[in-house]
């Protein structure tokens, strides 16, 4: 009988963990709810997860206890964490931490579930914490110290729970899916059964392996083993990249040779990639060998880092952060005099943002709903540092740029950041793209190809054709009223469509204002702004 998490199982369950959601990452990916190609929750998930293995890697002294192991997960989960889930995960994680030396590892379990809960201002059941919950209230009602039982039982009713999270949550129902991040966290805690009794569930589906070792080819094994963080490459590289499986196959051996820290996820199409290596140009040059590489981070790794570069913020200067995704919103926001981070920034890189500014009062615009948990526990970070963060609740860069216009610096910092919060409220947000697959929506069943329109994040037009989408789509917005539309425009839009729409609406809304902007955006031929 193991009565205890000890060190040894928490570096096996940091490795599966990892290997797990790696072979799911897909599979996650298409749980989310709203059929746009852009849902990343396993995507997100993976790289937290490796972030939590890598920085567990580092903790080497003699004999450390599980619960400092699991500290630094916690830690590496926070900074690397992309997306609510990850967000929450770290959270989870850091719950465990503080309790699994003291109390056990079943007590653990129900503080990771309060510590999750803790992270969500406005918690909803039906979700990541609502499966927690459940899962730690199964492994107390075992009543016993064996921690292998308890974890046996926290895992069956994890899976209940799961089931049960389209009766809880309408929009799942209505989706035809579970709850993403709640299946997530099934399988991180099936992860850890298999590190404490060495049974693998072969109930799981395979996916596409997504971390690459040395080791993989010559592996009998069907999972992915992960390799310790190497501290000698001085950059990092990160990027998008759209290309087919044998050409990323050939793009995965070249940059495992160029170095280390090696995780390639996405596909069949796009793919997220992560190496470090000296040599940057070469990664990029592999890149560009095997498709179109978008989207590309190249960070110094032997710079001062966030975590120990001084930092002196001045106390009466003042800074805005915004997220970005396509070179041209980028350029847009920058313009308007705001620091930019790529898309889905995980929370070391909003943090790093913030600190580089200098500024002692920074207001972050996330661009994107599912950014904001990272933007505010990069918020919290930041405070420890003498600086203090604002959120600014936006879901489009169509609202950031409303609020970049009104910015004051000769007001007060709360009234500024009230005057933009406004702003980016007053202005309704759209957005066109391609359905991933087959929903039921309230504007009626689509399937994979449609045109779907986006009002606020709900699905209100289907069709077959672009241009009509995007006309009706820009009727539908005026008829309720509006003097300005701004329009941004994405890497996919065919040329003609913007003079189509410019055309439409000086014939039909004479009195409209329209602005036009090429951002270059992935996904999304159309961002609409209304004011």
């Amino acid at each position: 009988m193991l009565e205890v998490l000890d060190t040894a199982a928490v570096r096996r369950w940091s490795s599966l963990a990892v290997a797990v959601v790696g072979r799911q990452e897909h599979a996650l990916n298409q749980l989310n709810v709203y059929p746009v190609p852009d849902g990343d929750t396993g995507t997100n998930l993976l790289l937290t997860l490796t972030a939590a293995h890598h920085a567990q890697v580092d903790v080497l002294s003699d004999d450390p206890s599980a619960g400092s192991v699991l500290r630094a997960m916690a830690r590496g989960a926070l900074l690397g964490a992309r997306g609510n889930s990850g967000v929450i995960t770290a959270q989870w994680l850091s719950g465990l931490a503080d309790s699994v030396d003291a109390d056990g590892l079943v007590p653990a379990l129900d503080a990771a579930a309060t510590s999750a809960y803790a992270a969500v201002a406005r918690p909803v059941e039906g979700t990541i914490l609502t499966v927690a919950r459940d899962a730690a209230k199964a492994a107390a009602g075992c009543r016993t110290e064996d921690c292998v039982a308890a974890v046996r039982e926290a895992v069956l009713e994890a899976r209940r729970a799961l089931a049960r999270t389209p009766e809880q949550l309408p929009v799942l129902a209505t989706a035809g899916v579970v709850d993403a991040g709640g299946h997530g966290l099934v399988l991180l805690l099936e992860a850890l059964l298999e590190a404490l009794t060495g049974e693998h569930d072969e109930s799981q589906a395979p996916g596409a392996v997504a971390v690459v070792t040395d080791d993989e080819e010559h592996s009998g094994h069907d999972h992915a083993h992960v390799r310790p963080a190497y501290r000698g490459p001085a950059y990092e590289v990160q990027f998008l990249i759209d290309t087919g499986a044998g050409e990323i196959a050939t793009l995965r051996g070249a940059l495992d040779r160029l170095g280390d820290s090696l995780v390639v996820v996405g596909g069949p199409v796009t793919w997220r990639v992560h190496v470090h290596v000296d040599d940057a140009g070469a990664a990029v040059e592999a890149g560009l060998a095997a498709g179109r590489p978008y989207q590309i981070q190249i960070t110094h790794l032997t710079s001062p880092t966030a975590e120990h570069a001084p930092r002196r913020p001045d106390p009466t200067a003042r800074a805005v952060v915004v997220t970005a995704a396509g070179e041209g919103i980028e350029e847009l926001l920058t313009a308007e005099g705001a620091v930019a981070v790529p898309a889905n920034p995980s929370t070391a890189e909003v943090l790093d943002a913030i600190l580089a500014t200098g500024a002692g009062r920074v207001a972050v615009v996330p661009t994107d709903g599912n950014l904001r948990a990272v933007a505010q526990a990069a918020a919290d970070e930041a405070f420890g540092e003498g600086v203090k963060v604002r959120i600014i609740p936006t879901r489009s860069p169509v609202q950031a740029l409303a609020a970049l216009a009104v910015r004051d610096s000769s007001r007060r910092f709360e009234d500024d950041v009230i005057a933009m919060a406004e702003a980016a409220g007053a202005c309704r947000s759209a957005e066109v793209t391609w359905a991933s697959r087959e929903a039921l929506t309230v504007a009626g069943r689509c399937r994979p190809g449609d045109v779907i329109a986006l009002i606020e994040g709900e699905v209100n037009l289907i069709g077959d054709d672009l241009r009509t989408v995007c006309v009706q789509l820009l009727d539908r917005m005026l008829a309720s009223g509006g003097e300005l539309v701004t329009l941004i425009v994405g890497a996919q839009a065919p040329q003609e469509l913007v003079p189509a729409l410019n055309a439409h609406v000086a014939a039909r809304w004479p009195f409209v204002e329209i602005h036009v902007y090429d951002g270059g955006q992935p996904h999304y031929p159309l961002l609409v702004g209304v004011e």
